[in-house]
Protein backbone atom coordinates (compact mmCIF):
# COMPACT_ATOMS: atom_id res chain seq x y z
CA UNK A 1 0.00 0.00 0.00
CA UNK A 2 1.03 3.43 -0.64
CA UNK A 3 1.60 5.80 2.28
CA UNK A 4 3.01 6.37 5.55
CA UNK A 5 1.96 4.55 8.97
CA UNK A 6 0.43 7.52 10.81
CA UNK A 7 -0.57 8.34 14.28
CA UNK A 8 -3.00 5.75 16.14
CA UNK A 9 -2.10 2.82 13.33
CA UNK A 10 -3.75 4.77 10.45
CA UNK A 11 -2.65 4.50 6.91
CA UNK A 12 -2.16 8.00 4.92
CA UNK A 13 -3.02 8.03 1.81
CA UNK A 14 -0.09 9.49 -1.14
CA UNK A 15 -2.06 11.81 -3.01
CA UNK A 16 -6.10 12.55 -3.64
CA UNK A 17 -9.03 9.92 -3.37
CA UNK A 18 -11.87 10.62 -5.94
CA UNK A 19 -15.07 9.55 -4.44
CA UNK A 20 -17.60 10.50 -6.96
CA UNK A 21 -17.30 12.22 -10.23
CA UNK A 22 -19.89 13.66 -12.94
CA UNK A 23 -19.04 12.35 -16.25
CA UNK A 24 -21.96 13.47 -18.02
CA UNK A 25 -20.67 17.46 -17.06
CA UNK A 26 -18.27 17.67 -19.46
CA UNK A 27 -20.50 16.20 -21.96
CA UNK A 28 -23.03 18.98 -21.27
CA UNK A 29 -21.08 22.02 -21.01
CA UNK A 30 -18.15 23.61 -21.94
CA UNK A 31 -15.87 23.60 -19.10
CA UNK A 32 -14.03 26.96 -18.66
CA UNK A 33 -12.99 27.31 -15.86
CA UNK A 34 -12.04 24.63 -12.73
CA UNK A 35 -12.40 25.58 -8.43
CA UNK A 36 -11.97 23.71 -5.86
CA UNK A 37 -13.67 24.59 -3.13
CA UNK A 38 -14.10 22.76 0.73
CA UNK A 39 -17.66 21.65 1.84
CA UNK A 40 -19.54 21.64 5.10
CA UNK A 41 -20.64 18.50 6.21
CA UNK A 42 -21.83 16.20 9.54
CA UNK A 43 -19.58 13.50 10.73
CA UNK A 44 -21.93 10.69 9.46
CA UNK A 45 -21.83 12.25 5.79
CA UNK A 46 -17.93 12.46 6.09
CA UNK A 47 -18.15 8.78 6.95
CA UNK A 48 -21.08 8.13 3.95
CA UNK A 49 -18.33 9.69 1.52
CA UNK A 50 -15.34 7.70 2.69
CA UNK A 51 -17.38 4.53 1.75
CA UNK A 52 -17.52 6.24 -1.78
CA UNK A 53 -21.44 6.76 -1.70
CA UNK A 54 -22.19 10.09 -3.14
CA UNK A 55 -24.32 10.96 -5.94
CA UNK A 56 -23.41 14.09 -8.94
CA UNK A 57 -25.84 13.57 -11.59
CA UNK A 58 -28.07 16.47 -10.46
CA UNK A 59 -26.57 18.39 -8.56
CA UNK A 60 -25.60 22.10 -9.25
CA UNK A 61 -24.23 25.02 -7.03
CA UNK A 62 -25.32 28.43 -6.80
CA UNK A 63 -24.60 31.85 -4.88
CA UNK A 64 -26.62 33.03 -2.73
CA UNK A 65 -28.69 36.28 -3.63
CA UNK A 66 -26.35 38.42 -1.01
CA UNK A 67 -23.08 37.40 -2.61
CA UNK A 68 -21.46 35.96 0.66
CA UNK A 69 -21.56 32.32 0.28
CA UNK A 70 -21.88 29.76 -2.32
CA UNK A 71 -24.14 26.00 -1.83
CA UNK A 72 -24.78 23.02 -3.51
CA UNK A 73 -27.76 21.67 -4.14
CA UNK A 74 -29.87 18.33 -4.93
CA UNK A 75 -25.94 16.29 -3.96
CA UNK A 76 -27.13 12.96 -2.90
CA UNK A 77 -24.93 11.86 -0.11
CA UNK A 78 -26.98 8.64 1.32
CA UNK A 79 -26.79 8.26 5.24
CA UNK A 80 -24.11 5.97 6.59
CA UNK A 81 -25.83 2.93 7.92
CA UNK A 82 -24.21 3.20 11.15
CA UNK A 83 -25.65 7.01 12.47
CA UNK A 84 -28.42 8.02 13.56
CA UNK A 85 -30.94 8.58 10.92
CA UNK A 86 -33.18 10.44 11.82
CA UNK A 87 -34.00 13.97 10.45
CA UNK A 88 -31.63 12.99 8.01
CA UNK A 89 -31.96 14.61 4.78
CA UNK A 90 -29.72 13.78 2.00
CA UNK A 91 -30.56 16.48 -0.33
CA UNK A 92 -29.70 18.87 2.07
CA UNK A 93 -27.96 22.24 0.16
CA UNK A 94 -24.56 22.04 1.74
CA UNK A 95 -22.56 25.30 1.82
CA UNK A 96 -18.83 25.18 0.10
CA UNK A 97 -15.89 27.10 1.41
CA UNK A 98 -14.26 29.57 -1.44
CA UNK A 99 -11.99 32.27 -0.75
CA UNK A 100 -14.37 35.86 -1.32
CA UNK A 101 -12.60 36.75 -4.25
CA UNK A 102 -13.53 34.00 -5.81
CA UNK A 103 -16.95 34.06 -5.35
CA UNK A 104 -16.85 37.81 -6.32
CA UNK A 105 -15.23 36.72 -8.84
CA UNK A 106 -18.11 34.00 -10.05
CA UNK A 107 -21.05 36.48 -9.08
CA UNK A 108 -19.55 38.24 -11.99
CA UNK A 109 -19.36 35.51 -14.56
CA UNK A 110 -22.59 33.72 -13.71
CA UNK A 111 -24.42 36.85 -13.76
CA UNK A 112 -23.11 38.43 -16.83
CA UNK A 113 -22.29 36.16 -19.32
CA UNK A 114 -24.68 33.06 -18.49
CA UNK A 115 -22.31 30.81 -17.19
CA UNK A 116 -23.01 27.85 -14.98
CA UNK A 117 -21.25 26.34 -11.51
CA UNK A 118 -21.23 22.71 -12.35
CA UNK A 119 -19.87 20.44 -9.63
CA UNK A 120 -17.26 18.17 -11.48
CA UNK A 121 -16.17 15.85 -8.54
CA UNK A 122 -15.64 15.19 -4.92
CA UNK A 123 -12.95 13.71 -3.53
CA UNK A 124 -10.66 14.05 -0.11
CA UNK A 125 -7.30 15.44 -0.08
CA UNK A 126 -5.17 15.27 3.21
CA UNK A 127 -8.15 13.92 4.86
CA UNK A 128 -10.38 16.68 3.66
CA UNK A 129 -13.38 16.48 1.98
CA UNK A 130 -13.27 18.72 -1.45
CA UNK A 131 -15.50 19.64 -4.38
CA UNK A 132 -14.12 20.53 -7.82
CA UNK A 133 -16.67 23.25 -9.69
CA UNK A 134 -16.84 23.69 -13.05
CA UNK A 135 -17.38 27.38 -14.54
CA UNK A 136 -18.88 26.22 -17.66
CA UNK A 137 -21.19 27.09 -20.42
CA UNK A 138 -24.23 24.96 -21.31
CA UNK A 139 -23.46 23.01 -24.87
CA UNK A 140 -26.40 22.49 -27.21
CA UNK A 141 -27.33 19.19 -29.10
CA UNK A 142 -24.81 19.73 -32.66
CA UNK A 143 -21.48 21.07 -30.09
CA UNK A 144 -22.09 17.46 -28.09
CA UNK A 145 -21.85 16.07 -31.57
CA UNK A 146 -19.10 17.79 -32.59
CA UNK A 147 -17.15 17.26 -29.31
CA UNK A 148 -17.60 13.47 -30.21
CA UNK A 149 -16.98 13.35 -33.47
CA UNK A 150 -13.57 15.32 -33.19
CA UNK A 151 -12.54 13.05 -29.77
CA UNK A 152 -13.33 9.88 -32.02
CA UNK A 153 -11.21 11.63 -34.89
CA UNK A 154 -8.32 12.36 -32.36
CA UNK A 155 -8.08 8.46 -31.14
CA UNK A 156 -7.98 7.14 -34.77
CA UNK A 157 -5.15 9.66 -35.08
CA UNK A 158 -3.40 8.56 -32.01
CA UNK A 159 -4.24 5.03 -33.05
CA UNK A 160 -2.48 5.72 -36.55
CA UNK A 161 0.50 6.83 -34.95
CA UNK A 162 0.90 4.34 -32.40
CA UNK A 163 0.79 1.63 -34.59
CA UNK A 164 3.33 3.55 -37.15
CA UNK A 165 5.61 3.60 -34.54
CA UNK A 166 5.39 -0.38 -33.99
CA UNK A 167 6.64 -0.54 -37.05
CA UNK A 168 3.23 -2.15 -38.38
Amino acid sequence: MAGKQGAGGREALAGDRTVASNRRARHDYAIEETFEAGMILTGPEVKSLRAGRATLSDAYARVTPEGDAVWVENLHIPPYEMADQRGYDPKRPRKLLLHAEQIRRLIGKTAERGLTLVPLKIYFTRGLAKMELGLGRGRRQFEKREAIAEREHRREIERAFGSRQRGR
